[in-house]
């Protein structure tokens, strides 16, 4: 993984693969190489996850999916 290769953002690619943006976060959220940027709820505000993807992650896991056995 590069460190200047584009990342993505989760609206990006719900986009560019026809998902919802629900169905991309809980696909990313725990998969390795993703930056998450993570805020602690707090008593007046809610919890904020920030998701940015790699283009080499989005591809392997574009790849898994389209494995078929």
């Amino acid at each position: 993984m590069d460190l200047f290769e584009p990342h993505y953002t989760v609206q990006e690619i719900a986009e560019k693969w026809h998902l919802s943006e629900k169905t991309v976060r809980s696909l990313f959220r725990c998969e390795p190489g993703v930056i998450v940027i993570d805020r602690e709820e707090r008593r007046f505000k809610r919890r904020y996850c920030t998701i940015r993807v790699p283009e080499s992650v989005a591809r392997r896991v574009h790849a898994r999916l389209g494995k078929r056995d």
